[in-house]
């Protein structure tokens, strides 16, 4: 009897407790948010957060600077070194398999001295890369819809509706309200809008990977795909090869991040410790097959390399590919039913893909507010009683986004800002816990089932050398002469925001914020 009542003692919880939910408490949390995704869920979220359609708008920019060769072997050379950075960002994730991810990594690898500081640098590049995402997607989506507009009343040169600034700043906030509308609601509504999208994405993406060429009257042969270089200086500005390539790259370098987004997912995630590193490298082996073969489709099928940039064409020469989907199927059928079709997959991307990232940005807010990081942190950190999710954060992340997409009614330039910030950011965060597990002794790491081992300096040292490359080349002009409407504005926004962020940690933040915020010994003492 006396065993008998000691096993009816044991809370059932504890004896069925999820493996990330115990290192979870391990590491001074407790579980607060509903821990109710699976595998896949997580994956269709990270795999959304990427999009195989992502880099659409910049695939003109990146074909205009140097030619197809550069832009198609550039995905390969970035695919390359995107897996030390996955790799390494895996192993980190098993261990330490919490919300705030990057920047809880970045605390708790670089020590009791260094920490707080590394923590706060950390935290606020992730913030300002995840919003700034939200706003890079948005801008995308609107510019799909604003074509599809233009090609369902005509095109450019018979009359079609091509939406003017204002319009377009509109469709702009719509879609980030309607995102955050959908991130109050339960996770499991994003889960089950994620997994439409991963199939979407993953169907959507084959039909136009495999029809598009098939479709095109003729295609460019593999000697233009593969081989031709071409830069045009007189529209770039650019005369010089190593920097043309460069530019041209910067395609790939936006579209293959993002795989961090199955970390902030892991205190939602069955198992996380392990689900969580096989979502990262998961997304990266997808998006870079996926991505590599839309880059080709969209290359080969090709039909007048000369009229895609031509402002009277019939896509007024504001997205390439669109211009290339309406020649292939104007072409073969004579009209644009099915470059409406085409456009609608892509745009429907990038609208799955803005929602994920609504949904990763505001968990790193709420993380943040959690630990006491951010101004007013008890309002951004509440969560819905109901539906368990962070309702505050997810609207300060719109507002803050519509705001960053104001200058649209003024500025030609803004998209490359609002990607430009966004990746520094977004990416940059990673290279702060990436660093600090590089230099760390091996002793103070506690391993997940995900380890390096002896292998973790070398992957550790080259995923941060590309870190810095990846920055550094986004912080860059990319048109010249440099004008008002041509500058690069990203420089200029990252630099009052990271000195103002540095000013307040040297005046005050210091002397207050120690990093993640153990919650579970406050539980245990309140009890």
């Amino acid at each position: 009897m006396g065993s008998r009542v000691q096993y009816e003692s044991v809370p059932w919880h504890a004896m069925e407790m999820d493996s990330g939910e115990k290192r979870l408490n391990e590491l001074g949390y407790k579980q607060e948010l509903r821990r109710e995704m699976t595998f896949f869920k997580t994956l269709a979220i990270t795999f959304s957060s990427m999009a195989v359609f992502t880099g659409t708008p910049l695939y003109g920019p990146s074909l205009h600077y140097a030619g197809p060769a550069s832009l198609i072997w550039g995905w390969v050379v970035v695919t390359f070194f995107t897996w030390f950075v996955g790799i390494a960002m895996a192993e980190i994730c098993s261990s330490f398999p919490t919300t705030g991810s990057l920047y809880f990594w970045a605390a708790h690898l670089a020590g009791p001295r260094w920490g707080p500081f590394a923590s706060w640098c950390c935290a606020w590049l992730e913030t300002i890369g995840l919003i700034s995402g939200i706003g890079a997607q948005a801008y995308s989506g609107s510019q799909a819809l604003q074509i599809i507009i233009l090609l369902s009343t005509g095109t450019n040169k018979d009359g079609g509706y091509f939406a003017p600034r204002s319009v377009f700043l509109v469709m702009y906030i719509c879609y980030i309200i309607i995102w955050a509308i959908l991130n109050s609601f339960a996770l499991k509504v994003i889960a089950y809008l994620n997994i439409v999208s991963l199939w979407w994405q993953v169907i959507g993406g084959l039909v136009v990977i495999i029809m598009l060429p098939l479709v095109a009257q003729s295609t460019q042969p593999a000697s233009y795909v593969f081989t031709h270089f071409e830069m045009s200086p007189e529209a770039t500005g650019i005369s010089s090869k190593p920097y043309a390539v460069i530019m041209s790259v910067l395609l790939s370098n936006y579209c293959l991040y993002g795989y961090d987004t199955a970390a902030h997912l892991t205190e939602e995630t069955k198992g996380a410790d392990r689900t969580g590193p096989i979502a990262i490298l998961s997304s990266i082996g997808i998006i870079s097959v996926f991505g590599w073969a839309y880059n080709l489709a969209l290359t080969f099928s090709i039909q007048d390399p000369s009229s895609l940039y031509d402002v009277n064409n019939e896509t007024a020469g504001a997205l390439v590919p669109a211009q290339i989907i309406y020649d292939a199927f104007h072409g073969r059928f004579h009209n644009s039913t099915g470059a409406i079709v085409f456009l609608c997959i892509i745009w429907g991307s990038f609208f799955f893909c803005g929602l994920s990232v609504t949904t990763s940005a505001a968990r790193v807010v709420y993380a943040l507010s959690r630990d006491k990081g951010i101004p007013f942190s008890p309002i951004w950190r509440k969560i819905h009683p109901k539906h368990k999710v962070p309702v505050n954060a997810v609207w300060l992340c719109a507002a803050i986004s519509i705001i960053l997409g104001l200058p649209i009614l003024k500025l030609n330039v803004i998209f490359s800002a609002i990607i430009s910030i966004s990746t520094i950011g977004w990416v940059g965060g990673y290279a702060v816990p990436i660093f600090a597990r590089m230099v760390m002794a091996e002793e103070n790491f506690k391993p997940g089932p995900f380890y390096l081992g002896r292998a973790r300096r070398p992957v550790c040292l080259v995923a941060f050398l590309w870190i810095c490359y990846t920055c550094s080349a986004f912080l860059l002009p990319t048109l010249y002469p440099i004008a008002w409407d041509t500058f690069n504005y990203a420089p200029v926004a990252l630099g009052v925001a990271l000195t103002s962020i540095m000013l307040w940690w040297v005046l005050d933040a210091r002397k207050w914020f120690k990093g993640p915020v153990r919650n579970i010994d406050i539980q245990n003492g309140n009890s």
